[in-house]
């Protein structure tokens, strides 16, 4: 069987923590930053768990991840 390719687009932007779920970073954190409150913004540069309805597909695009 040859080997399945990993999206690297995925890759780049989740990681696999120690007990396999995905961990990403949130959104909404790169421009137009002045409207939005320092709460907010904070609470934006927290890393959050990958939602149990797209872990199915996000294990399809990282094989090996």
């Amino acid at each position: 069987m040859p080997k399945i390719k990993t999206k690297r687009a995925a890759a780049k932007r989740f990681s696999t923590t120690g007990t396999g779920k995905l961990k990403r970073n949130k959104a909404y954190k790169s421009h137009i930053l002045t409207k939005k409150t320092t709460k907010r913004k904070r609470n934006l540069r927290k890393s959050a768990m990958t939602d149990s309805t797209n872990v199915k597909t996000m294990k399809k695009v990282l094989p090996y991840g």
